[in-house]
């Protein structure tokens, strides 16, 4: 590898969320969302492909501007692109599915090349050539995942299942908001060739995504509790579906037993592959004090006689082995934050209190750092191979003083002090 892999996997300035990781011949593509610094909307960048080599995942090329929202015809002031899928179609080339936000159907680009660019092809239809979504009645169709078996079939699957209430109160009464829908394609990659139906509900609330492994279809979605990924499996690419449990969660809730939010939660979307043999589990974390702003994180996800354990959020990620035990580590890495008080869930506009808390944040040159570490908040990270007379040195700006605890290669910074102060890495010294 170049250098070393950490979370999250992108560079410190860029905001890539909502991720479906794919591989096409020799490399991973990341197809997701694109959020801006401070935007105070989700998805509001227009979209571009990061990929790696498979046998370097340190190793992350930026293709630049994939496809951009007024490519789309039925853009409109105001509209934005969210979650997108990407998949290779009968012909050769590769197809991207999205849907602008405010319109109720889902928009195909396509290219020759899987990092595009792309240009817009066309709405996903019935066999009368009406969009889906158009229809009296029809499934609410956002976040678009597409699956191609094996046999070249290429399904899509599109759904919402939020609570009929407030913001959507109206919305549910014109399209089935109830679980994700699965349609299977015809090869022009627009046309619906069979509408399955509802092929899950249960703690489904939105972030469909398909994988098959071992011979089993495993739907990946993000639960109602939006902090975790969980997945179901079937014989079959349409169902049924037995619930299986939680992928990931961005606030480490769940995992071996905990109750407590290790992290500040907010939404989550993300997805499963397989690279190089091992299982690995793509998410994202939340950064700025607020749910606009999202990153994407990896780690590897133990599959074990067909079962998923939940994965843990870590520093090292993908790393194949814990991160090196000297040297200098910026605060954007950690794993764990959390205020004298705990973590919160952030709200969708506004999080009451978020002002005592600590979060990630970038300066004006696009550093990332901690900002708002008060009295007794905690930052944490996971994991590295330290020797035993190791030491760290924080690099923080404040009045007061880092307490720095080690655990079983695992580090946490406690500050303590009466004033706010900015967190911006540690050194250590082996």
């Amino acid at each position: 590898m170049k250098h070393q892999i950490m979370n999250p996997i992108l560079p410190q300035n860029e905001y890539i969320p909502d991720v479906e990781a794919h591989v096409f011949g020799e490399r991973v593509y990341l197809y997701g969302s694109h959020d801006l610094f401070n935007g105070g909307q989700f998805c509001l960048g227009d979209y571009t492909v990061w990929s790696a080599p498979l046998n370097d995942m340190s190793d992350w090329t930026n293709h630049g501007v994939s496809y951009r929202k007024d490519q789309d015809p039925y853009y409109t002031e105001g509209s934005f692109m969210q979650a997108p899928d990407a998949v290779q179609g009968p012909d050769g080339r590769f197809y991207l599915y999205y849907a602008l936000a405010l319109k109720p159907f889902v928009s195909v680009a396509v290219s020759d090349r899987p990092e595009g660019p792309f240009e817009f092809y066309g709405l996903v239809r019935d066999r009368q050539g009406t969009p889906l979504g158009l229809r009296p009645h029809d499934v609410f169709m956002f976040d678009p995942g597409v699956f191609r078996d094996e046999d070249g079939q290429v399904y899509l699957y599109c759904g919402f299942n939020p609570e009929p209430e407030g913001f959507f109160a109206a919305a549910a009464k014109k399209f089935r908001m109830d679980g994700s829908y699965a349609f299977s394609l015809e090869d022009d990659m627009l046309t619906v060739h069979h509408e399955y139906g509802r092929i899950f509900a249960g703690d489904f609330y939105e972030a469909s995504s398909m994988r098959k492994f071992d011979g089993k279809y495993y739907f990946i979605y993000s639960s109602k509790a939006q902090h975790e990924l969980r997945w179901a499996v079937g014989d079959s690419p349409a169902g049924s579906f037995t619930e299986g449990g939680v992928l990931i969660s961005n606030g480490d809730l769940g995992y071996r037993g905990n109750t407590v939010r290790k992290n500040y939660t907010g939404n989550n979307h993300g997805s499963v592959e397989k690279i190089n043999g091992e299982y690995l589990v793509f998410y994202h974390r939340q950064t700025n004090g607020n749910n606009y702003s999202r990153q994407v994180c990896a780690e590897p996800i133990c599959f074990h006689d067909g079962v998923f354990e939940q994965a843990q959020m870590t520093s090292s990620g993908i790393n194949p082995v814990p991160l090196k035990g000297e040297g200098t580590y910026p605060a954007r890495i950690a794993c764990n934050l959390w205020s004298k008080d705990g973590s919160l869930q952030y709200g969708v506009s506004s999080t009451p209190g978020i002002e005592d808390h600590p979060c990630f944040t970038q300066n004006e040159d696009g550093v990332q750092y901690i900002a708002n570490m008060r009295e007794g908040a905690t930052a944490g990270f996971k994991y590295f191979d330290l020797k035993d007379d190791a030491r760290i040195i924080p690099n923080f700006s404040g009045k007061g003083h880092m307490d720095i605890q080690v655990c079983s290669g695992a580090l946490y910074f406690t500050y303590h002090g009466t004033d706010a102060a900015s967190f911006y890495g540690f050194t250590i010294e082996a």
